[in-house]
């Protein structure tokens, strides 16, 4: 399979790279980014290269443009990024249907992120007083995080409140970090997740790669890729 990286330069663009080359069956083709040898720095020349499937690691609002772009040429684009609001998803997933292109939008590549978010959501169902709190490197540039937003809304899914508290931290020394806190009377649960090392994204995705020209239109998170009964 043909992959291309855009947003290569990036922390994700570089994990993504690696893990590409690494995996046998697949073969990474083009890099897209502002500058750096070589490596493409216009999505024509980019998409030019001819692939099946693109990674986007850019950032908040090239990020809609990657995506597009990629569909519109019936590339499969993975999507890494996020900052993307309601409506904008809305009509990304309207058009993935339409053009026939399976595309995945992943708030969080770590598997053991995506147990945590499955968790949060089968507590929610007895316990439905809860908050969460996500820390992040100080660089990251949205708040809350995409994978709070998920988790929040896999819990509203479950039977639980319909706006969870979201509180954000921004602070250097910090990778990927969030936990969920229930309270119940005379106890508490508390559900956490750490990335230590960006190389925990490699693996999901790998995976994500590999599934999304065998689903049509687009589909959120890894779950479904991972638990047999989930949806999108």
């Amino acid at each position: 399979m043909r992959v291309g990286v855009a947003g290569a330069l990036g922390r994700l663009g570089r994990v993504a790279s690696a893990a590409i080359v690494a995996a046998d069956d697949l073969d990474l083709v083009a890099t897209f980014g502002r500058s750096g040898e070589g490596v493409y720095d216009t999505l024509e020349a980019f998409y030019a290269v001819g692939m099946d499937v693109v990674v986007d690691c850019t950032v908040y609002p090239v990020s809609v443009d990657v995506a597009r772009g990629a569909i519109a040429r019936g590339i499969s684009p993975v999507i890494g990024a996020t900052g993307w609001n309601d409506a904008e998803v809305s009509a990304f997933a309207e058009e993935c249907s339409q053009r026939g292109v399976g595309a995945m939008l992943i708030p969080n590549f770590s598997v053991g992120a995506v147990l945590m978010m499955r968790l949060a959501a089968e507590a929610a169902r007895v316990m439905p007083h809860v908050e969460i709190i996500e820390l992040h490197h100080a660089a990251k540039r949205d708040a809350p995080s995409g994978t709070a937003k998920l988790t929040a809304r896999r819990i509203t899914e479950a039977g639980g409140p319909a706006d969870v508290p979201i509180h954000s931290v921004r602070l250097p020394g910090l990778v990927a970090h969030q936990e969920v806190l229930f309270g119940g009377d005379g106890e508490t649960l508390t559900i956490r997740h750490d990335s230590l090392s960006r190389d925990s994204f490699g693996p999901g995705i790998v995976l994500a790669v590999r599934n999304v020209r065998r689903r049509p239109g687009l589909t959120i998170g890894l779950e479904s890729l991972l638990f047999a009964e989930a949806v999108s």
